[in-house]
């Protein structure tokens, strides 16, 4: 691998670079049915010369309100699935693998060290029950400067993750997003480094935001042969099996395009088309089009197409995988 590009470009450097989009945020859309997995000629997917995540991923969880003990282990594990080489195949790892293919202009890849280093629990809801998005900056400001259990600030190797509990409103949250990625702002958090949010959409729209294992309103909110089936959760919780996979997408994105000048689709940087939103709602072999494509089941009847440490499974979206031009997962068939 070849030396990967700084995240710390000086601050005139990012005002003139990125001026357009300081007021935009990436985001996860909510559920599609127009994705495909085969190939297609007509994404036209292209590196745009910023860099990747190619050095080792030092990553600070950050607790938003007061969350379930059991959901917060289920996330907890997947994150560490990312790095391991010891589950069973098609492993957690083995989907980062995919991710991974993308280089930054020297040829590095994105790197598979991934370290989950420290967490922040902010149980007190130091910014309130609802948010802006440009207040998830002010929980991480408030989380790297609190006097107790500070998170490092790390501008090298850092990259942070809020993730807000059931009863926490997000700006846009359900309507138009799941979770979002972007870059901090160093007027609030003092450097430039990628984060990203995710909501627990359990209680407040799991047809939107934990699909397969629950279906949009629009669509009748049930089980309809025409449709698809509402898969049963991994681990059991709709809400926290449906946000690992939010949490993948966002995680694939921000590694690949962390400030939003790296790798995506379309022409437009304020509204890109990233690597994980070319596959919304493929899980497997011939998904799209509202169906998931081939995965496994369980014994108790439960869907997932990744093994985990712990004797875990998750049921994680695919991404595009760019040297076969199409969405891929190691749970492919074909």
């Amino acid at each position: 691998m070849g030396k990967p590009c700084s995240l710390l470009f000086p601050t005139f450097f990012l005002f003139f670079l990125l001026v357009p989009m300081v007021l935009t945020f990436h985001h996860r859309e909510t559920y599609h049915t127009n994705k495909y997995e085969g190939s297609s000629e007509l994404v036209n997917l292209v590196y745009h010369m910023g860099p990747v995540l190619a050095s080792p991923i030092n990553l600070y969880l950050i607790w938003y309100g007061q969350w379930n003990p059991y959901h917060q282990a289920i996330i907890r594990d997947f994150l560490q699935s990312l790095p391991s080489a010891s589950s069973s195949y098609p492993s957690v790892s083995d989907w980062w693998r995919t991710v991974r293919l993308y280089t930054d202009q020297t040829g590095a890849n994105i790197t598979g060290n991934f370290l989950l280093s420290s967490e922040y629990h902010d149980t007190g809801y130091s910014h309130g029950k609802y948010l802006t998005r440009l207040m998830i900056q002010s929980v991480i400001q408030s989380a790297v400067w609190s006097h107790q259990n500070a998170l490092p600030l790390d501008p090298h190797n850092g990259l942070y993750l809020v993730l807000t509990s059931p009863d926490v409103g997000v700006e846009d949250f359900c309507r138009a997003v799941c979770g979002f990625h972007y870059f901090t702002f160093p007027a609030i958090v003092g450097v430039t480094v990628p984060y990203a949010w995710v909501g627990h959409s359990g209680t407040q729209c799991p047809g939107m935001c934990a699909y397969p294992f629950a279906w949009p309103k629009f669509f009748g909110g049930g089980r309809d042969k025409n449709k698809g089936e509402v898969m049963n959760p991994p681990n059991g919780d709709v809400g926290t099996d449906g946000m690992v996979s939010v949490i993948a997408h966002e995680l694939a994105e921000m590694a690949s395009n962390p400030l939003v000048n790296a790798w995506y689709a379309g022409d437009d940087p304020t509204a890109p088309t990233e690597i994980a939103d070319l596959c919304m709602g493929v899980y497997g072999s011939g998904g799209g089009g509202g169906y998931v494509g081939k995965v496994s089941i369980d014994s108790r009847g439960r869907a997932y197409n990744l093994y985990g440490v712990k004797g875990r499974r998750f049921l994680v979206q695919w991404v595009w995988d760019t040297s076969k031009n199409r969405c891929f997962g190691p749970n492919a068939i074909n």
